[in-house]
């Protein structure tokens, strides 16, 4: 997981994006789609069209970094919308990142209430 500084906003891009894009491309596509600067330290996500790939987008103060992550099997859970962003917790973007459905993830226990 990256490690994030803190008040770093996650966004992540609604609807899917060509994943042959690159640096420029993307950065490009923060600035008109979402509208936002690529270099605020902000981090973006974009998910390509069958749903298996993702990009991350991110300025860590020296240089803007691209990470991209191909799921072998599964999809990666996005919003229904088709244009704008929504706002990720660094939580919920690991989460995303190991595939796990970040909307309403469920506890595996539940802790026991203190008598």
């Amino acid at each position: 997981m990256l490690g994030l500084p803190p008040n770093t906003r996650v966004w992540i891009a609604a609807g899917h994006t060509d994943m042959r894009k690159g640096l420029d491309g993307l950065a490009a596509l923060v600035q008109t789609a979402l509208p936002d600067n690529p270099y605020s330290g902000h981090v973006f996500v974009f998910r390509g069209k069958r749903g298996d790939m993702i990009k991350v987008l991110w300025f860590d103060g020296q240089g803007l970094l691209l990470l991209s992550k191909r799921l072998e099997r599964g999809r990666f859970v996005w919003p229904q919308a088709s244009s704008g962003a929504v706002s990720l917790t660094p939580a919920q973007l690991s989460m995303l990142l190991e595939g796990i459905d970040w909307r309403m993830p469920a506890r595996t226990w539940q802790p026991a209430m203190a008598v």
